[in-house]
């Protein structure tokens, strides 16, 4: 089987799906080549598990200041420019199409006619799952975005829905808990961020940033480049992590135990919805604001319990190699079965 496998990559939160189902394929009689669209080429860090991997520019969305400027948006992506990259990738070549929120791949593909199953946590809200703040142009964006005949959506827990648990990815060493908080806003002002952290000196912070270029302490933060493994040893040694209101990190966060506080982008539906979804399930407190006030009650929580999810990635895996697209029960409850809350959860 040849399989192509289309990556948004505005965040880096697809990337990290894709990197387990990439180890997972690797189990198997496949022959899979990767596509990532949304940020310019040399923007992509620590790739070399995808091989020749290809990129196109797709749609991508701008932030500042931790809000999605749509003006910037609509500006800065060309329709033109997308509908020529549709037209030009041959997917004809490929048994499969699977698509993680990518949309030249995806349109590429049911123009030519190519069977195509999407895995992404946007596919969740096409069901009844906690939503915040959506509009009609939100539904538009996740049913036409990326399209697809089969649709696998993951979410923290299924809330009575046919979807699957979250596919998480992170290394194989031990997990402890030192003296430092992890931080990852990557939408927010670095300096924003700064003033903030530097208000708690007797804590420590390690801030990772698409803004810094070389480690540099100051006073008690330590700030970071983006790089995959160092972020992954950060994240299984730290106390704590706040982050933005993605879903992969998070899921991350809390399959290994760890506390958590979620600023979501401003005006992003997504976001918003999953911070307040973390919030009603009891695994994670939130705030609109880059707020020192909640942060401070945060910082005097007790350690998290894990949350346990199975190996999602090949679960997915070894039901796409099975060819079987239209029927997904079996794998549904074979994976809920498996999952364990802590004890504090509101399920």
């Amino acid at each position: 089987m040849k399989i192509l496998y289309g990556v948004q990559g505005t965040g880096n939160g697809h990337i990290a799906r894709a990197r387990a189902m990439c180890h997972a394929l690797k189990s198997h009689d496949v022959d899979v080549d990767f596509l990532f669209s949304g940020r310019a080429k040399d923007k992509y860090f620590s790739m070399e598990q995808f091989g020749d991997y290809q990129t196109r520019r797709g749609f991508s969305f701008v932030t500042e200041n931790g809000r999605v400027n749509y003006m910037k948006t609509a500006l800065e992506n060309s329709l033109p420019s997308f509908l020529g990259e549709v037209r030009e990738l041959d997917v004809s070549g490929y048994d499969l199409v699977v698509n993680d929120f990518e949309p030249v791949s995806a349109w590429a593909a049911k123009r030519q006619k190519v069977p195509t199953v999407s895995i992404s946590h946007q596919n969740a809200f096409l069901f009844d799952v906690p939503q915040k703040g959506a509009n009609w142009l939100d539904d538009s964006v996740i049913q036409h975005f990326a399209p697809s005949q089969y649709q696998l959506g993951l979410h923290w827990y299924h809330f009575g829905q046919p979807i699957l648990p979250p596919i998480v990815h992170t290394l194989e060493q031990d997990v402890t808990s030192e003296d430092f908080i992890l931080v990852y806003l990557p939408f927010e002002n670095t300096d924003a961020i700064i003033d903030l952290l530097l208000r708690f000196a007797r804590h420590n912070f390690v801030c990772y940033h698409p803004d810094n270029i070389e480690n540099a302490q100051l006073e008690n933060i330590l700030m970071k480049p983006l790089s995959h493994e160092s972020f992954q040893c950060d994240l299984h040694r730290c106390s704590g992590v706040i982050a933005n209101g993605g879903f992969e990190l998070p899921s991350e966060a809390l399959s290994l135990g760890k506390k958590l506080l979620v600023k979501p982008l401003d005006g992003q539906f997504e976001q918003q919805s999953n911070a307040a979804t973390l919030e009603s399930l009891g695994l994670a407190q939130s705030m609109d604001f880059l707020d020192a006030g909640v942060i401070r009650d945060w910082l005097d929580e007790k350690q998290a319990e894990r949350v346990f999810y199975p190996d999602v990635a090949e679960g997915i895996a070894n039901w796409l190699v099975s060819g079987n697209w239209s029927c997904s029960a079996n794998l549904r409850e074979s994976l809920w079965e498996k999952v364990d809350f802590p004890s504090y959860a509101s399920i």
